[in-house]
């Protein structure tokens, strides 16, 4: 049983109100997806259920990847009910006509009911005419039901349900009341990860506890009961390095931008998974690569350079001639120095953090030569968003041609120096399939891809 729980635009309170609902459906077993290239969200889904959240990305993924991804989660969480994020508006997705990439995408490969959430602020027959231009766009779609949000009051939410139900023969399942209690702590690039705030945990049972008083969870459940999802028919990665290797997985305050299926896949190409510290750690454990992801160095630069001792660790790891794949914030962690700050200088530039967003987007990237992400020639999928950039990189040889996107510089992205590949680009396993066997393989039978 699953439901999507879509806005009608941005900011309408999709992740506190979806939080709060699997905050307060977690007694039952709650498995949380979110919609979209969202690293942040699914930390306070996590949260909220016990279970790790996972993305379901039509750009990333083919249908029966989506099928196969929610069906795995489903499965090896036990869960008994799918509780699915969307993303930006309901149709929001790469083009202005098409379905890539939006929330409508994944509720048409799932056969999933939609709640559409609306910010109810000074609507009331007007909240009638969005819904049915939601429900008239696409009858493919099946919007079930509504919950209002940002309510003045009970005459005003009786007075709107009254005209939602009426006009549109949409169930009204509940009326959100204006509240500050019901926000979340905003940062550059999106909320701040609930990892780093134990008052999330505090304001989480808050958003279950409002929900559970002004959401019909019965009606909800109900309309999840009346939708089967498709079978799993789906290859999600290439599978096949057979010998054990150990991969350090930097994963603090700084670092926990991730895609658990990442993580997973890696896992099934024989990897141990080893987390380990940048920013209170000392020095590196018995590994044999490191993965570095996403995050806000940017924000920790000044712990980061005090802690000499890892990124010593890290330089003198590289310079053996390890394997180390940076993303990101690991890239910006692997450069020189960050505003000064001293970084690992794995990466021989320095960054500065910039006033503007310096990538903001879908990628599609082709490999260059064989390196430890990809093949020579692979097409590949992923993201990007930061607001860093790598300083005297003009003319370097790069490991990746982005097609679409920015990278690092002039729809370049990726540096190799000797086994450490490090890029702006954010991928997913599904869009990337050879990751993880790549990785791993190249690990275990020591291939050297130095310039």
């Amino acid at each position: 049983m699953k439901i999507i729980l879509a806005g009608a635009s941005s900011a309408v309170g999709k992740t506190t109100i979806s939080t709060g609902i699997m905050k307060a459906l977690s007694k039952y077993n709650v498995q949380p997806f979110k919609v979209g290239p969202d690293y942040i969200d699914p930390t306070y889904h996590t949260f909220a259920t016990g279970n790790i959240s996972r993305n379901l990305d039509s750009f990333f993924m083919d249908d029966k990847q989506i099928i196969a991804t929610y069906n795995r989660a489903i499965k090896n969480s036990k869960a008994k009910y799918g509780i699915i994020e969307g993303v930006r508006g309901l149709y929001e997705g790469i083009s202005s006509i098409t379905d890539v990439g939006s929330t409508a995408s994944i509720a048409k490969a799932l056969n999933a009911p939609i709640i559409l959430i609306l910010d109810s602020r000074s609507l009331v027959k007007s909240a009638a005419a969005i819904v049915l231009g939601f429900k008239s766009l696409d009858s493919e779609l099946n919007i079930e039901g509504v919950i209002l949000n940002k309510v003045k009051g009970k005459k005003h939410y009786l007075k709107t349900k009254e005209s939602v139900e009426t006009l549109t023969n949409t169930k009204v399942i509940g009326g959100i009341p204006r509240d500050d209690k019901i926000a979340i702590e905003q940062r550059h690039l999106g909320l701040v990860p609930a990892l780093e705030k134990e008052k999330i945990a505090k304001s989480i049972e808050t958003w279950g506890e409002i929900v559970e008083e002004y959401i019909d969870l019965d009606s909800l459940i109900d309309i999840m009961k009346a939708f089967k999802t498709p079978k799993d028919t789906g290859k999600l990665w290439k599978v096949g390095n057979k010998k054990p290797v150990k991969i350090g997985l930097a994963k603090d305050e700084a670092f926990n931008f991730y895609y658990q299926d990442n993580i997973d896949a890696l896992k099934e190409n024989n990897a141990k998974i080893i987390q380990f510290s940048p920013l209170h750690d000392e020095n590196l454990p018995d590994v044999d690569g490191l993965y570095i992801g996403g995050g806000y160095p940017e924000v920790f630069r000044k712990e980061l350079e005090k802690n000499s001792s890892i990124r010593e660790s890290i330089l003198k790891f590289h310079n053996n001639g390890n394997y180390i794949y940076g993303e990101c914030g690991g890239l910006i962690y692997l450069s020189k120095s960050i505003d000064e700050s001293k970084m690992c200088d794995v990466i021989p530039f320095s960054s500065n953090m910039t006033s503007k967003v310096q990538g903001l987007s879908y990628i599609i990237g082709k490999s260059k030569r064989d390196n430890i992400l990809a093949e020579k020639d692979e097409v590949f999928k992923g993201h990007e968003f930061h607001y860093t950039k790598l300083n005297d990189v003009s003319g370097r040889n790069f490991a990746f041609e982005i097609q679409r996107g920015r990278g690092i510089i002039n729809g370049n992205d990726g540096l190799n120096y000797k086994n450490t590949l490090a890029n702006y680009l954010h991928i997913h396993s599904c869009s990337c399939p050879n990751f993880a066997y790549n990785f791993t393989k190249s690990i275990a039978e020591n291939v050297d891809f130095s310039n």
